[in-house]
Parts: structure tokens; C-alpha cells; sequence
């Protein structure tokens, strides 16, 4: 070998040398630096563009699905309630995961402290900037307009609609039948979440035998427009818009986001056309109205927000719609609870009204016992803006203060914290009484964040549950589909398969195979 290759080889052994012994010190400073509090020590980040994609790898990526897997595992293992993930790559840095409630409220109740790092939502601003991918004063002035939209008229909306669709499954889609069996309870709420969304927030009514009529200057109809938009956000998100018509199904995606748009645009010029205007009382109206008087709130904002809130509770709904059947499936002795106080309300099997949701405490119950199992948003988000420290506990009352540098980045495990016993009893077990006593943990529950950048369409879905879970089981009874492969399965194992999730923008069910009987 050349005397060159020779000294190419030994400079380039050097340089990285020198790069492991940089890393290695760096390293060390970090952990030094939060006073060597355990945690995963990989290359690449949970959240990295490559991380997102990788399953657990010891010592290369935790996952993207770790939250949901692990639950409050790791920190049982540490004995604190947090922990210190340090990843390499891109660079070295800090990420404090909680499951302590006072420390997660004392961070998501300062937005100057402990910042959103908007720069991770960018991927949701499709049609431009919008409320959840915005912080500061430009977030101050999305919140101000879409805050009103989201109103008691609407919610009465929501529940009228909610009745109105779920009646028209049972009378004219599953009409006579006495046992109807969904392979994939997705298959059913999905589209149901999605009429819902159409009629309450676009002020537009679909339903289960609409036609598909293209009207003349569209290619798509309104009604698959928004299914494909909703169902396939991920594919736009992550295929770029010159490679988006690499096959059918990226190019009929990029279809659906061109017509619904278009659908958008339509609505906003007969909304303020119209010679006589239509009291309504739609979010997609509502914004419209809030908006007029401020001239910086443009039509693309108006799109970006209601879209964005079209990705936010389409999917997080039917899934936990899913959820909750499938919970009430598994512990039938829940179901007939929940069945006995619904019959107690409605006993002559009347229609319930707006007015009368607060008395179906038994089934917001069971709403919120499937969010905290099952929480939509595993993970949120933070990051400090300053030297800061905090005070950590664990099951045993200790305390321990944890110096916080500033730029370290915070995740608020929202599963872990759901299922830490310090806060929830037996925490594997479904359990929705727990939520009827008056002084159940509130901070120890975050399945719409809290603080001011909590969820602003809370209530929209909370309505939305309550109607449609109290129908149903009114009338029908849940069970899981019996398959011969799964005949000799433990309740654990039951338990396990129909639960069976991935994350992806939210927890996603992987088959949920039910069946509904007519009572």
C-alpha cells in the first residue's frame, strides 16, 4: 500500500477517533448535568425523521410506539417519576420524560417557560399555519377567533347530528338484523365520526346511502373528499408534492386535498354571497362570522384551521369510539352498568335532548376510562426556555429536585402518567367508576392536554361520545366476535389482541372484530 492511502487511513482513523472521544465527553457532560438520572441512551431520537419509522432497537431507537408499549414500565424500573433519554444523532441532547403530575401541570401551565416546539407540527400546516402549529401572538389570534366557533349551539348540533346518523344506521343500514358483525370496528366509526364531522363542523349533511353524484365542476364528491383527506393525511404529510403521483392511491390523495379545498373556497363565497344569510351554527359558519371583523384572519387561515381540526377530531373520535366499544365488549359486567343507567334515562326508549347529556354520568365514564387506557395523543411536547429545575416524585413519597438545563427537551407521557400507580389504582383494569368519584386524580389525566393549549374541541367530542355510545347500547348489545383460532385464548390474551394498537397520528387500533346484537 501507497504511503498516501497509509496516512489517508491513519487522518481518517484519527478524525474519528476523535468524533467517538467528542461524543463520549458530551455525553457524559449531559448526563452530568441532570445529576445522571437513568434513562434510554440510543443514537437516534423517538420523534427523529428516522426514529419515527424504526421499532424499539436497543441502543438505536426507542420507537415510536415505546410510550404505548412500555406505559409506566420504565419509571417503575428507575423509581422516579421520569426519566432522562439521551440520544446521539443528529446531536447529543436531553429528553425529560414525565409521568408527574404536579411537575406536568406546573409545565403545561406556563407557555413562556416551557414553549411548544412548533417546528415538529410544521408537517400539519397543509393548507398553512393554523392553532395547533402556531405558539405566541400568532397563536393568541387563531385562539381568540376559533374559540367562539366552538359554542353551545354547536354542541346541540353535534348531538342532534350524532342521534340523527346513528339512527339512520340502525333503521335503514342494519334495519332488521338482530346480529350485525364488524371485522374491524374502524370499518364503522370512522365513517360515522366522519358524518358527524361533516354536518357539525362544514354544516354539511351526509349519510350512510348518500349518492355518489359528482357535481359538474368537481372531480370527487364532497363526501370522499373529506374521507380521503381524513383517512390519508399521513400520505400527504409524508410524500412530497412532486412525487404524488407516483401511484393511484398517492395521486387520488392529492386529488381529495384539491377538491376539498376547492369545496371550502365554495363554501366561503356562498357563505358571504348569500342574500339572505342562514342562521347556522357549524364551526366552519362560526369562524366565518368570528372572523369578519378581523381583516388579518385570511381565507387560507380559515381552511388551515378548520382542516386542522377536521385531522384532529376525525380520527382521535372513531378511534376512541372503537376503543370504547371494544372495553364495554371485554367487561360485559361494565356494559350492563352502563345499559342500566342508560334505560334508567330513557326508559320508554325516547330520543334523549341536548339538555339531558349531563345525566349520563356512567357513560362519560366510560369515555374517559378509554382515554386514559387508551389516550389518542401518546406523547406531547415540550421544551424549556430557561435554566429551570424540577421536583420529581415516586410511589414512595420521596422527592428529588432535577436540574433542568435550558433547551432540554420535555415529553409528557401521557400513557405513562395514565397508568401510574401513584395516581390510579390497579391501572391495567377498566374500571370507568373510578371517574364518578368526585375527587378522582384531574392532573393525573391529560387525553386533551390542559393548561391554555388544551384541546379547544373538548366538548365537541365529549357530546358527540355521550350521544352516540348511549344510543347504541340502549338498543344493542356489544360483544367479541367468537373465532375458532382464538378459542382456548386467556382473558389476557383476549385482552391483548383486540387491543392491539400502532401510533401514527393517533393511537390506532390494528383489529378490533366486534359484534352488535339487537337487544
Amino acid at each position: 500500500m501507497e504511503a498516501s492511502s497509509v496516512n489517508i487511513l491513519i487522518t481518517g482513523a484519527s478524525l474519528l477517533a476523535l468524533y467517538v472521544i467528542h461524543k463520549y465527553l458530551e455525553l457524559r457532560r449531559k448526563i452530568r448535568s441532570i445529576q445522571f438520572l437513568p434513562g434510554a441512551r440510543t443514537l437516534l431520537a423517538r420523534n427523529s425523521i428516522i426514529g419515527v419509522f424504526l421499532p424499539s432497537i436497543t441502543g438505536v431507537s426507542k420507537g415510536r410506539n415505546a410510550f404505548w408499549v412500555e406505559k409506566h414500565k420504565p419509571y417503575a424500573i428507575v423509581g422516579w417519576d421520569a426519566t432522562a433519554d439521551i440520544n446521539l444523532m443528529p446531536k447529543t441532547k436531553i429528553v425529560l420524560t414525565l409521568v408527574d403530575a404536579e411537575t406536568i401541570k406546573e409545565v403545561m401551565a406556563s407557555r413562556a417557560r416551557f414553549p411548544k416546539p412548533v417546528e415538529l407540527y410544521q408537517p400539519l400546516c397543509i393548507f398553512g399555519d393554523n392553532i395547533v402549529a402556531s405558539e405566541g401572538e400568532e397563536w393568541k389570534r387563531f385562539r381568540k377567533i376559533a374559540a367562539p366557533a366552538f359554542s353551545e349551539r354547536n354542541n346541540d348540533l353535534i348531538w342532534e347530528e350524532s342521534l340523527r346518523i346513528a339512527l339512520d344506521l340502525f333503521d335503514n343500514v342494519w334495519s332488521s338484523e338482530n346480529s350485525i358483525v364488524i371485522d374491524h370496528v374502524p370499518n364503522l366509526t370512522v365513517p360515522f365520526a366522519l358524518f358527524v364531522l361533516s354536518s357539525a363542523a362544514f354544516g354539511r349533511r351526509i349519510s350512510w346511502s348518500d349518492s355518489d353524484t359528482i357535481p359538474s365542476n368537481h372531480r370527487m364528491t364532497f363526501k370522499s373528499a373529506l374521507h380521503e383527506a381524513s383517512l390519508n393525511c399521513f400520505t400527504k404529510i409524508l410524500v412530497p408534492k412532486w412525487a404524488m403521483w407516483i401511484n393511484e392511491h398517492t395521486h387520488k390523495v392529492d386529488l381529495a386535498f384539491e377538491e376539498l379545498e376547492m369545496y371550502m373556497l365554495e363554501m366561503i363565497s356562498e357563505h358571504r354571497n348569500a342574500e339572505k344569510k342562514e342562521e347556522r351554527h357549524d364551526l366552519f359558519s362560526n369562524l366565518l362570522d368570528a372572523s369578519a371583523d378581523d381583516p388579518t384572519f385570511t381565507d387560507g387561515d380559515l381552511i388551515s384551521n378548520i382542516f386542522v381540526f377536521l385531522i384532529a377530531g376525525h380520527e382521535t373520535t372513531a378511534h376512541t369510539l372503537c376503543y370504547a366499544f371494544a372495553f364495554l365488549a371485554l367487561y360485559p359486567e361494565q356494559q350492563e352498568l352502563l345499559f342500566t343507567q342508560v334505560k334508567s334515562i330513557l326508559p320508554d326508549g325516547r330520543i334523549p335532548m341536548y339538555h339531558e347529556m349531563p345525566l349520563f354520568t356512567y357513560t362519560m365514564a366510560v369515555i374517559n376510562e378509554t382515554l386514559r387506557m387508551c389516550p389518542m395523543v401518546t406523547g406531547i411536547p415540550k421544551y424549556s426556555a430557561e435554566d429551570t429545575t424540577f421536583t420529581i416524585g415516586n410511589i414512595s413519597g420521596d422527592k428529588l429536585v432535577l436540574p433542568v438545563p435550558r433547551g432540554t427537551e420535555i415529553d409528557i407521557n401521557t400513557v405513562g402518567l395514565h397508568y401510574n400507580p401513584r395516581y390510579w389504582q390497579d391501572p391495567e383494569e377498566f374500571r370507568p367508576a373510578r371517574f364518578l368519584d368526585p375527587d378522582w386524580p384531574r392532573d393525573a389525566f391529560v387525553p386533551f392536554s390542559v393548561g391554555p393549549r388544551a384541546c379547544i374541541g373538548r366538548k365537541f367530542f365529549e357530546t358527540e361520545g355521550v350521544a352516540v355510545i348511549s344510543m347504541l347500547i340502549s338498543r344493542y348489545k356489544i360483544e367479541i366476535k367468537e373465532e375458532p383460532q382464538f378459542s382456548n385464548e386467556t382473558f389476557k390474551e383476549r385482552t391483548a389482541r383486540v387491543l392491539a394498537s400502532k401510533v401514527g397520528l393517533t393511537t390506532t387500533p390494528i383489529r378490533v372484530p366486534l359484534v352488535f346484537k339487537r337487544r
